[in-house]
């Protein structure tokens, strides 16, 4: 799969997809999209593994869109923006979204336009200290998309997600995990290695468990309190009946190490 534009390993129980056009940035086009997609399938049929993480090839993760596959010149039929969203950059975010098992972005470089919301998309990002943040949209009269309206105000706040995609400045890593933006950050050398150990800590959870819990943190933004407590209530139900929680019970009680099934 050297020349392929999605890379794929699996080890122990994560599965890693590296994003690999390093030459662009690692910039989607419709190829990329696509060998993406199918990448996804292929884990979501595989039971053994636990937990997917994402990071990027070369000196960047992803500078979103790559322009040149969306070229307009003056003059030319304009293109269908709505489109390419609804066909490729909103099925990501969803499935990244509804995921049965955890996600890890690593963050190794610039992520930028689309690049930074496809991260944010994942329940745990960590990014190398010379990694950045840039909602570039509204230098080229666009708004961010991939979630990107959805998930800054709700991570940093309405006066900064209005600063990130209206100035479209850099956010520094250091800068974007002290406003909450991301979870952790480490140096380059150390990224893959801290975002492995990471993913394999999540991979070695109860996976049941592990979907209600991140299910139910997402579904507390659009939920009252009453709908909130109901919901803990129903998952904590389910939770309880499965075979996993009775063997990490019995394994506390045995003072020995559990082993999940998933079921």
């Amino acid at each position: 799969m050297s020349q392929s534009t999605i890379l794929y390993e699996k080890q122990n129980a994560v599965a890693i997809v590296t994003l690999n056009r390093p030459d662009k940035l690692n910039s989607f086009n419709e190829k990329m999209h696509q060998a993406l997609a199918l990448t996804l399938d292929m884990i979501d049929e595989d039971d053994s593994v636990r937990c997917l993480l994402i990071t990027g090839s070369g000196r960047g993760f992803c500078a979103g869109q790559d322009l040149g596959d969306r070229n307009v010149s003056p003059g030319a039929k304009k293109v269908d923006l709505g489109e390419t969203i609804g066909k490729y950059y909103n099925p990501l975010i969803k499935r990244l979204h509804k995921s049965k098992i955890p996600t890890v972005c690593a963050v190794n470089g610039v992520a930028a336009g689309a690049g930074v919301n496809i991260a944010l998309a994942c329940d745990i990002v960590i990014a190398a200290d010379t990694a950045k943040f840039v909602e570039v949209f509204s230098n080229i009269g666009l708004l961010p998309d991939s979630g990107g309206t959805y998930h800054l105000p709700r991570h940093v706040g309405l006066a900064r997600a209005l600063g990130l995609s209206l100035l479209a400045a850099p956010l520094k890593a250091e800068k974007a995990k002290d406003w909450g933006l991301i979870w952790d950050v480490c140096a380059p050398g150390d990224l893959m290695d801290e975002a492995l150990q990471l993913a394999e800590n999540l991979a070695s959870k109860p996976p049941v468990g592990m979907a209600l819990n991140r299910a139910a943190i997402r579904a507390s933004f659009n939920n009252t309190i009453n709908k909130q407590l109901e919901l803990e209530r129903l998952s904590m139900q389910k939770a309880g009946f499965t075979d996993d929680y009775a063997e990490a019970v019995s394994a506390f009680m045995e003072k020995r190490k559990p082993t999940f099934t998933g079921k």
